[in-house]
């Protein structure tokens, strides 16, 4: 483990090592350093730390954070890099980072982070040219994370304060983190790192919101290179692990379902017949008629490898449903389940055996219909969180429930990623683990209803106006808005701009006032 110790990310100072003398270095800028460190001492981790934070390095973490060579992490004690306004463009989870648990995040801090050595070199051909350090650790973020490099903002990397709390805690202030980059590197970054559109988005929502007019820094971001999308090729770092033997890890099964007799039945079916057989099914059957009984009497008729736990209730919703199938989980890992899902018979092995290959506290698996195509071909850090194909492990899937203001619409699913996300668990997406979506033509877990906000037209659906409004920041809110209603123009009858944005605004208010209600009727139990 090597750690550049730097002055205000410009000027090297000297390299720490827990087990040796400080190291001397023939670069004289951190960039130089940074790269000359990595192929110097491509087994270790190359770390990085603000000299006046250089007593907070805690340094019997790092072996266990840096578990794996895929993986980068910083923290930040006093700056961030890009501020706050990258919301405007971007409403990913990995912008509003909770700074108290591991979070998934591309943004990277100068304060004190860290990679190996063999995967920094990997992005020396695609960044050697750039100067700035803390520009660099952030666009090796921004495009290690779409390449299967995994990402974080990890409180660990420093130590706690004496009376034992997490490190987030830290002696160090923390409230007031510094955001260094100029208007002029925002756009820059931006114009790097996302499609050029992008650009002109923030440039609106700087002159809407900031009242501010930042026509140079548009103009010159128009010149600067773009590595949006570019491949790195990161295989073949993964160390390969001892054969492991997924039977000693149990995995329970929910699976809420409505009027989907035969399609269920197939799930099961296919749950019988996996290498790795599951402790236990959790089904939970919807039927809302009054006097209906389950259309399901094999459950408990015929015999199956796993034990079957089987609720009836006349009351429908994908929360309420899932909710009572977590009571009842006690294994050690869960999977979130359709209805209508088909399975090869070893996925479960295989998943499990991932899992513990890259240490994940969930996965979730690849989950297309029928003709679809592959659009993630990598294994990676993922933005959202599907209800109907992952495995989450049991200490997280037992204590977190479904929020039953979702009911009536979706991104119930969404809302228990973020939920997981904010408890210290990260969102894992892998293409190679495939699950068919039959996509069912009726039934699932949902009523065919109309929402009762079907003749108010809110735009956005008051759901994801729920969404919005519990985890985005102000300026992903704001950027979220604009975009909507930009996106949206086209698609509508209304040519008039005055009067289309104030159709939208009324709309607009609409689902923010039914937002309100759907929060206030779960905590009045109406739900």
């Amino acid at each position: 483990m090597k750690i550049l110790i730097h002055q205000n990310s410009k000027t090297p100072i000297k390299v720490l090592s827990p087990d040796t003398e400080a190291l001397k270095l023939d670069s004289k800028t951190c960039t130089e350093a940074l790269w000359e460190l990595a192929i110097k001492f491509p087994d270790e981790v190359i770390g990085w730390c603000e000299a006046d934070l250089e007593q907070e390095i805690a340094w019997k973490n790092w072996k266990n954070i840096f578990h794996r060579d895929l993986m980068m992490a910083s923290y930040a004690l006093k700056t961030i890099f890009l501020p706050e306004s990258i919301g405007f463009i971007d409403q990913l989870p990995f912008v509003n980072v909770d700074r108290e648990v591991s979070f998934a995040t591309w943004q990277m801090s100068a304060d004190i982070g860290g990679i190996t050595g063999k995967t920094l070199v990997r992005f020396k051909k695609h960044f050697s040219e750039l100067e700035d350090f803390e520009v660099l650790i952030n666009a090796i973020a921004k495009l290690g994370q779409q390449n299967g490099l995994f990402c974080y903002s990890e409180p660990d990397l420093v130590k706690p304060i004496e009376n034992g709390d997490t490190a987030s805690s830290n002696s160090v202030e923390t409230n007031n983190i510094k955001t260094p980059a100029s208007t002029a590197k925002l756009f820059n970054f931006v114009a790097a790192h996302y499609k050029r559109a992008r650009l002109l988005l923030l440039f609106w929502c700087f002159f809407y919101y900031k009242k501010s007019f930042p026509i140079f820094a548009l103009l010159q971001a128009l010149f600067q290179k773009s590595y949006f999308r570019k491949e790195v090729d990161l295989d073949g770092l993964e160390k390969n692990l001892a054969d492991f033997e997924s039977k000693t890890m149990t995995i329970d099964v929910i699976i809420p379902t409505l009027g989907r007799r035969d399609y269920l039945l197939q799930v099961l079916e296919d749950l019988k017949n996996q290498t790795h057989i599951p402790e236990k099914v959790i089904v939970v059957e919807q039927n809302p008629e009054i006097g209906a009984i389950s259309e399901l009497p094999e459950l408990q008729s015929k015999t199956w490898p796993f034990k079957i736990v089987h609720h009836f209730t006349h009351k429908t919703g994908a929360c309420n449903a899932r909710n009572i199938a977590l009571q009842e989980v006690d294994a050690d890992w869960v999977f979130f389940a359709d209805d209508d899902n088909r399975m090869e018979r070893d996925v479960l092995e295989r998943s499990l055996k991932e899992i513990h290959r890259y240490r994940l506290d969930m996965l979730s698996l690849n989950y297309l219909q029928e003709g679809e195509k592959l659009i993630f071909g990598k294994l990676k850090q993922w933005g959202t969180f599907g209800a109907g194909n992952s495995i989450v492990a049991g200490k997280f899937a037992s204590k977190i429930r479904f929020d039953k203001s979702f009911e009536y619409g979706y991104g119930e699913d969404k809302d228990y990623g973020m939920q997981l996300r904010l408890a210290g668990c990260d969102i894992i997406y892998h293409p190679d683990l495939e699950i068919l979506h039959l996509k069912a033509p009726r039934g699932g877990f949902r009523q065919a209803t109309l929402p009762p906000w079907e003749k108010e037209r809110p735009k956005p659906s008051p759901t994801l106006m729920l969404y919005a409004k519990k985890y985005y920041s102000r300026e992903q809110f704001l950027g979220f808005k604009t975009e909507l209603f930009l996106r949206f123009y086209p698609k509508q009858p209304i040519k008039n701009p005055l009067k289309y944005v104030k159709t939208m605004q009324k709309r607009w208010k609409a689902s923010e006032a039914w937002a309100e209600k759907l929060k206030t009727a779960v905590k009045n139990n109406q739900t």
